[in-house]
């Protein structure tokens, strides 16, 4: 016996790859919608104020994310909350407005 949480140390569940990468990818979006609505309203005040307003964001989230980052199920939220991050910013750097 190998731990009171691991009695059959050769089998592991499989990874349910359809359902995280849609939930990756939902998640991915409504943070980079977020982002880059919340990243233009403070640009519109200052631009320094949303470069600060994000990076303690991301400085706060960080260390809880990298705690959660090989939980079965928050794995797939923590990657698509990071994609959408990235995502946010880079469309906030090029300036994406659309109007």
């Amino acid at each position: 016996m190998t731990g009171p949480y691991r009695p059959y140390p050769s089998y592991q569940d499989p990874t349910p790859w359809g359902a995280g990468l849609t939930v990756a990818i939902m998640v991915a979006l409504l943070t980079a919608v977020a982002v880059y609505s919340f990243g233009a309203a403070l640009a519109e005040v200052h631009p320094l104020l949303a470069v600060a307003v994000n990076l303690v964001a991301v400085g706060g989230a960080a260390p809880t994310a990298w705690r959660w980052r090989f939980a079965p199920v928050t794995r797939w939220v923590i990657g698509g909350g990071a994609a959408g991050v990235l995502l946010g910013w880079v469309v906030l750097l090029l300036g994406g407005s659309a109007a």
